[in-house]
């Protein structure tokens, strides 16, 4: 593709240099560069792009695309083309639309965002939307998917905008017809999914999450960062009992926003809900009718995420039926998931791994659990350090016994984080224990657990590694659970 066709309608570009050029692809890792290749130099966390476009023009760069002139040398750009941008990571987006021929503009497009519930609620509309028949892709936190086929563990969960248009162009040649994706607050502060073509946008819920150096500095700017998603929508759907989503109907008049909910008024509501430890029901308007749905993963919450779902079901027109059997039959890895073990105790792998998500999940199984509530959970490291004593008091006040242990501890040390949880269960008079190692937390946590009881593995979900210092261990609590058992 001619790079002239590459910058098309992309704002505030200065170039110097010859504009019909092939450009052969477009990478942002100076080492992955080709001959002939588009380099453009981002400014990250860890390091700058612009450290390494020599690097890049070594391994075959003809075009480098930069913020800064002051940090090339002249003597380095001799027949290269060289585009200044204000912004790298806004002009990658758009220069990664334009190489792979906008390719979001050829199915529909479903977003979702908010604090929890993005993953099942994914899988849930990806259930419904197969079962009316269409070919569903599914990006996310846990995998992307085409279809039935795994394309691979995602390293975050919403891809960097390169890796993004890649994979919708890849989804353009399997004929997709719908990809449902979750939208991070990230992805949509730092531009990944600028230029893609949303035909729906959904919040689930908002709360206390993801406030570090790196990633928001307070809950305003990770709340604005979301807000984003529906200046790009033409529909949306929220949560109209979450009072900080209920705001956007009044901050944004484009969108055409439609909400649900379980206690205030909304335009899809969910009645006569039953929770039991292994599924929950309710009624809900589908069509014309009063239906009775109920899905296999426990918890008010999946309420929420099921009428998510059926707000999206009823945008395609579904009949009452298939979002039945498909809401009834859809499994999400690591949420409220259920561990079959020889033992037969009642052991939930949840991801939840933020104060409100903590609270949800266990008081949602102490609903309906005979015996006690076990929760074992850690906090990772390099993260809101803010949020360790809450999840520590949580625990206390909600389980009947807290086993505080490791998560991913990251560069930090483990010790440190799971004292600062302490410091929070110490205020409650609940019962606990400290282990650091993971495992043998878990083992614990067996071990005094009988058949009433209910253990509750918070934190990792679907994750199957322990990240320790930069490199990641094998770690699927699914498989540990069966060593200690089996």
């Amino acid at each position: 593709m001619k790079l002239k066709t590459v910058l098309n309608g992309i704002d505030g570009l200065k170039a110097k240099g010859n504009l019909d050029i092939e450009i052969m692809g477009i990478e942002h890792d100076s080492r992955k560069v080709k001959e002939g290749y588009m380099f453009v130099a981002i400014k990250g966390y860890e390091t700058d792009g612009h450290k390494y476009i020599k690097q890049a023009i070594e391994n075959g760069a003809k075009v480098i695309v930069i913020e800064d002139l002051n940090s090339i040398k002249k003597s380095d750009i001799d027949n290269i083309t060289v585009v200044v941008a204000q912004n790298t990571r806004e002009a990658l987006a758009k220069i990664a639309c334009n190489f792979y021929n906008n390719p979001s503009s050829k199915f529909n497009l479903i977003g979702i965002t908010g604090t929890k519930g993005k993953t099942t609620t994914t899988f849930m509309i990806k259930s419904i939307l197969e079962k009316y028949g269409q070919k569903v892709g599914l990006i996310g936190t846990v995998s992307n998917y085409i279809g039935d086929k795994n394309l691979g563990e995602s390293t975050r969960t919403t891809p960097e905008s390169l890796e993004l248009q890649q994979l919708f162009s890849e989804m353009v040649k399997e004929k997709v017809d719908t990809v449902v994706m979750e939208v991070s607050s990230q992805s949509l502060k730092l531009h990944r999914v600028d230029g893609c073509n949303f035909d729906i946008g959904i919040f689930t819920n908002f709360s206390e999450d993801h406030i570090s150096v790196k990633e928001h500095p307070n809950m305003e700017d990770y709340f604005n960062s979301k807000l984003k998603l529906f200046d790009m929508c033409k529909k949306g759907f929220i949560n109209s009992d979450d009072f900080y989503v209920a705001k956007l109907k009044k901050v944004n008049k484009n969108c055409d926003i439609k909400t649900y909910g379980i206690d205030n008024t909304a335009d899809l509501i969910a009645k006569d809900i039953t929770i039991t430890n292994v599924s929950v029901d309710f009624k809900v308007k589908i069509g014309t009718r009063n239906e009775r749905v109920k899905t296999g993963i426990p918890g008010r919450f999946s309420v929420y995420n099921s009428l998510a779902a059926i707000c999206v079901a009823n945008t395609f027109g579904i009949d009452a039926e298939k979002i039945k059997e498909a809401l009834l039959e859809v499994k999400v890895p690591g949420r409220s998931e259920l561990v079959p073990n020889k033992k037969e105790l009642t052991i939930m792998i949840d991801y939840a791994h933020s104060p409100e998500s903590l609270q949800n999940i266990l008081s949602a199984v102490k609903s309906y659990t005979r015996g006690r509530v076990i929760s074992v959970f850690g906090c990772g490291g390099d993260r809101d350090p803010g949020k360790r004593h809450k999840m520590g008091e949580i625990s206390g006040n909600t389980a009947d016994f807290t086993v505080i242990t490791s998560d991913n501890p990251r560069t930090e040390e483990p010790e440190k984080i799971v004292k600062q949880i302490e410091e929070g269960t110490k205020k409650t008079k609940g019962k606990y224990i400290t282990i650091v190692d993971r495992i043998e937390a878990i083992k614990y946590a067996i071990n005094m657990a009988t058949k009433n009881d209910i253990i509750v593995l918070a934190g990792k979900g679907h994750e199957t590694y322990q990240e320790i210092n930069g490199k990641k261990y094998p770690f699927d609590e699914r498989e540990i659970v069966k060593k200690i058992i089996g």
